[in-house]
């Protein structure tokens, strides 16, 4: 359904992005903001997936500041190499290409955003410092940005069973963000991941449905 696009960034660098259509006019469009992991096959289905609810989607490949193409598996080099990775990348520059990607996909109308993991967090900022209607999902860096005024709704998505972020990390959202949803499920970390161990299908068809509400009212809303 998407298709690999060049995307211009703040700096004088194109990084990579994929990029998918709905079939009539988009309702809105959404920047979708990987896991650690780059775009790979599992981040490209996300995309096409709300594609496939009406919006023009699009997932920036932030690694391409640092090395093209970067696909890893979900084992523990893939897990070391993605550390590695966002830690050189930075959630700064990240969030330089969410508002990029934004301004590329602005024809399709208001813009929100989806992230999942460290994307989670870069979603966070996206409605805190961008404007941009957020779902942010199992963000395990999101703690020390809990302070800021967000400049748009923001929405939480978070694993019970979650090892990377306690009860008491999901308690300190509903303490500073008290107007946000923030909805728990009995799951681990990544649950929307289909394909991959940690994969909750309930959990990750309610939190959908939730999400899509979220932009039904937010992006594609009067």
């Amino acid at each position: 359904m998407g298709q690999h696009i060049n995307l211009p960034t703040s700096g004088t660098q194109c990084i990579g992005a994929y990029l998918a259509q709905p079939a009539g006019k988009p309702k809105g469009g959404l920047v979708v903001i990987q896991e650690i992991f780059g775009v790979n096959a599992h981040m490209r289905s996300v995309v096409d997936r709300f594609a496939g609810y009406g919006y023009t989607a699009i997932a920036p490949a932030f690694f391409d500041h640092l090395e093209t193409g970067v696909e890893l598996g979900y084992d523990e080099a893939g897990y070391a190499r993605g550390r590695q990775l966002v830690g050189e990348l930075g959630l700064e520059r990240a969030l330089e290409d969410v508002a990029s990607a934004a301004e590329a996909i602005a024809s399709a109308g208001r813009i929100g955003t989806v992230g999942y993991c460290w994307g989670g967090t870069v979603a966070l900022l996206a409605a805190l410092r961008l404007g941009l209607p957020s779902v942010s999902y199992y963000g395990a860096r999101n703690l020390p940005f809990l302070h800021e005024a967000p400049k748009a709704p923001v929405m939480f998505h978070f694993g019970e069973k979650d090892q990377h972020i306690t009860p008491e990390m999901v308690a300190k959202h509903r303490e500073a963000l008290p107007q946000m949803d923030v909805f728990t499920y009995p799951a681990d970390h990544a649950f929307n991941r289909d394909g991959s161990a940690p994969y909750d299908e309930a959990s990750a068809k309610l939190a959908l449905q939730r999400t899509l509400a979220f932009f039904d009212k937010y992006v594609a809303g009067p």
